[in-house]
């Protein structure tokens, strides 16, 4: 069932903390006669472990890089070792690697087992399954350096490195170094897999004809498109540097004589016609507002009246903070420079304000993955002034 967006305020999950118990909890004596109290030592304890975990978050987030680079995980999945055989393969001092195998059991990725040797969990097995999630990782250090220093990132003073490794977020044109273009599309391919597949799930193609991705990469959302609906008519809009890239991979899964690919910024030019839907994955986070709203004034112009406009991206919880993107994405949109989560209701009302109908807002499967709204363009459109 769709919810409408924006209809109504969401409701935070719990009631506020009363300043007065707030600050009766803040008090070190009460937390000590807390953690003794019968009635309330299991809540301390559960709000402590809450604690040490954000406290040791980063280490965590480092500790699996090092098991994601020395690929300790598939190793494993060949057969159960011990830290002295793991150790020697990398040049490690075997109580060093006894250190990091622990880690990875303490976060579940890894089990201990009888005489000291340790093998997979289902969770360690779905990190290297899911598509695009180990690159993702790989790719973090600039992002991890990036926060080393997060009041100076907060309050911009910092040239960040994720910055220059995706230039063209800021609308650079010449001078785009075609390995780097390369290199974005291929990290955006493989982790684009699993939000095509949730967004296709949420949202039916029923009904329309041609569909138009715009900055849709080298096409992964189009070709997971094109398996659902083999008469789908497909059209793809990015850089020229993308855009070669992306009638290699299409010609690749037999869909070069139906697809046209248009070779451009969205920045810079009209979006072509023709098609009846248009999908923007990804894509809106990427970007500041005055170019969102750009962007959504071109889609509005494209379209035929009842076209549909599909919005497929992690979205901020709004009133009701979520892990995953008000923490994670936007601070890595922060980290790029430009762009920002937003919520659902946010973007609805930007939808609005181009001119669309309020748009549905499909119950998301994973907030993490993906969120998609669907906004229609009025079969009675008003012209704008």
């Amino acid at each position: 069932m769709a919810e409408v967006a924006g209809a109504r305020p969401e409701r935070p999950r719990r009631r506020d903390l009363p300043t007065a118990l707030a600050r009766l909890a803040a008090r070190p004596g009460f937390q000590r006669w807390a953690a003794a109290f019968p009635l309330t030592r299991r809540l301390v304890r559960r709000e402590g472990d809450a604690l040490m975990d954000l406290v040791a978050g980063f280490v965590q987030a480092q500790a699996l890089a090092a098991l994601v680079e020395l690929r300790v995980i598939e190793t494993l999945l060949e057969g159960p070792q011990d830290a002295g055989a793991l150790g020697r393969a990398h040049d490690i001092p075997e109580e060093r690697m006894q250190a990091l195998l622990q880690a990875g059991a303490a976060m579940g990725l890894l089990r201990r087992r009888r005489g000291a040797r340790f093998s997979v969990t289902a969770r360690g097995a779905a990190l290297t399954g899911v598509p695009g999630l180990l690159p993702m990782i790989r790719h973090h250090g600039a992002f991890y350096r990036d926060m080393g220093d997060p009041v100076a990132l907060l309050r911009g003073e910092a040239e960040t490195e994720l910055a220059g490794v995706w230039p063209y977020v800021f609308g650079a044109r010449e001078g785009i170094d075609p390995a780097t273009a390369r290199a974005y599309s291929d990290l955006m391919t493989q982790s684009q897999a699993l939000v095509a597949e949730d967004t296709l799930r949420l949202v039916s193609l029923k009904g329309v004809a041609r569909l138009l991705d715009v900055g849709g990469g080298t096409g992964a959302f189009l070709r997971a498109a094109a398996a659902k609906r083999p008469d789908l008519g497909l059209m793809l809009m990015d850089l020229p540097e993308v855009v070669e890239a992306a009638r290699e991979q299409m010609a690749e899964a037999g869909l070069g004589d139906r697809a046209t690919l248009h070779p451009g910024s969205f920045r810079d030019a009209p979006l072509p016609e023709g098609a009846d839907a248009i999908s923007l994955i990804r894509v809106l986070y990427d970007h500041e507002d005055a170019t969102v709203r750009a962007l959504l004034a071109k889609c509005f112009a494209a379209l035929p009246p009842g076209g549909r406009l599909i919005v497929s991206e992690p979205m901020s919880g709004g009133a009701k903070p979520d892990r995953a993107t008000d923490v994670y994405f936007a601070f890595y949109c922060m980290a790029m420079r430009t762009g920002r989560t937003r919520s659902a209701a946010e973007i609805a009302a930007l939808l609005r304000e181009a001119g669309f109908e309020t748009p549905e807002r499909e119950k998301s499967l994973r907030p993490y993955v993906t969120t998609a709204l669907v906004a229609r363009k009025p079969v009675q459109s008003v012209a704008s002034d």
